[in-house]
């Protein structure tokens, strides 16, 4: 104890901290079960998922945001469709396109925009994006780059429009190019780049990471990347995709990612949490954002609670992994005439 240094107790006492604010470290399942006292996986399944939501919605508490969450990961639930608001530059370099119920975001650069996600349909990207970019004095011939966050028509559906009209280049991780090549070859984007696991994409001086987070699709990717308004510059990210599979072994594939992205976020500093579907109050904090531009920007949630973010998401896979294998056992007690206990 005598060799540790006053900065290195610093940062013992700074992760401390964090782990009380909801940080999840990256352990493996033995050690896990050795601090809950229930293993991850089978075992955790005979008691079902409500433990795990319980403990979600303690996490969440008052936090609206979190509370959003919550309601959107409980089994059943289903995406909202709320009315479509206008363009809004959500930071001065970050700027949201939305129909209510899925939204684009574009990454503005001295030197081009970068497109998160391209809406549903040529239509949209003809009627919503471009006419969008035009009335924040952006010029849609700058889209160099679309980025899709996977590989569901209501985030690519627009992207072949763009790359047809403007030269677009579209990215995709590969296992989602070939769920859509398999799913929708009519719809489309013509194959183009495949993002690597940790992939930056630089324009005009800001850089995206781009990280692996299959479960929702087998290539769903979820970035980090730089926002700001006026001199206060910030780390934000994109969960690529929220709704879960059902399978158990796709739900633990769902729960490696949040592990993973979780500490990433860590690393970036992560403090502004966006999403490309109403799921996390983020439309609602759009409106508060437009009504009142000299607040404080309600996106800017602070490490902590994006930490905590991710901790609740973790909790509610948790309950629908153990929903998914309790429902898994009964099925094979049932074929084979045995009693699950």
């Amino acid at each position: 104890m005598a060799a540790v240094s006053r900065r290195g107790l610093g940062r013992i006492a700074a992760l401390a901290l964090a782990a009380g604010a909801g940080s999840l470290p990256l352990v493996s399942s033995s050690a896990a079960a050795a601090t809950t006292g229930r293993p991850i996986g089978r075992g955790a399944a005979r008691e079902g998922g409500q433990v795990h939501y319980d403990r979600a919605r303690r996490l969440a508490g008052d936090d609206k945001v979190l509370r959003t969450l919550v309601k959107a990961l409980t089994p059943g639930a289903t995406v909202p469709r709320p009315p479509a608001p206008e363009p809004l530059k959500l930071f001065d370099n970050l700027a949201m396109f939305s129909v209510g119920w899925v939204s684009a975001m574009a990454v503005l650069t001295d030197d081009g925009i970068v497109l998160l996600d391209a809406l549903t349909s040529a239509k949209e990207a003809e009627t919503v994006l471009v006419p969008g970019l035009r009335s924040l004095g952006a010029d849609p011939a700058a889209i160099k780059y679309v980025v899709v966050t996977h590989g569901h028509d209501d985030h690519y559906g627009g992207a072949r429009y763009l790359a047809e009209q403007y030269g677009t280049r579209v990215l995709m991780a590969p296992a989602d190019w070939d769920l859509v090549a398999r799913k929708d070859p009519e719809h489309a984007p013509a194959r183009d780049l495949e993002i690597r696991d940790g992939q930056r994409l630089t324009l005009g001086g800001t850089t995206i990471r781009l990280h692996h987070t299959p479960g929702h699709t087998p290539g769903t990717v979820s970035p980090i990347f730089p926002v700001w308004s006026g001199r206060e510059r910030r780390t934000a990210m994109l969960w690529g995709g929220l709704n879960p599979p059902s399978a158990p072994s796709d739900l633990r594939t769902y729960l490696a990612s949040i592990r993973s992205f979780r500490a990433r976020m860590w690393q970036a500093d992560v403090e502004v949490e966006l999403s490309n579907h109403p799921n996390d109050n983020g439309l609602e904090r759009a409106e508060q954002l437009r009504n009142n531009p000299d607040g404080p920007n309600p996106f800017v949630l602070g490490r902590p609670r994006t930490q905590r973010f991710m901790t609740v998401m973790h909790h509610m896979l948790r309950g629908r992994l153990a929903d998914a294998e309790a429902s898994s056992e009964a099925a094979r007690a049932h074929g084979t005439g045995l009693r699950a206990e």
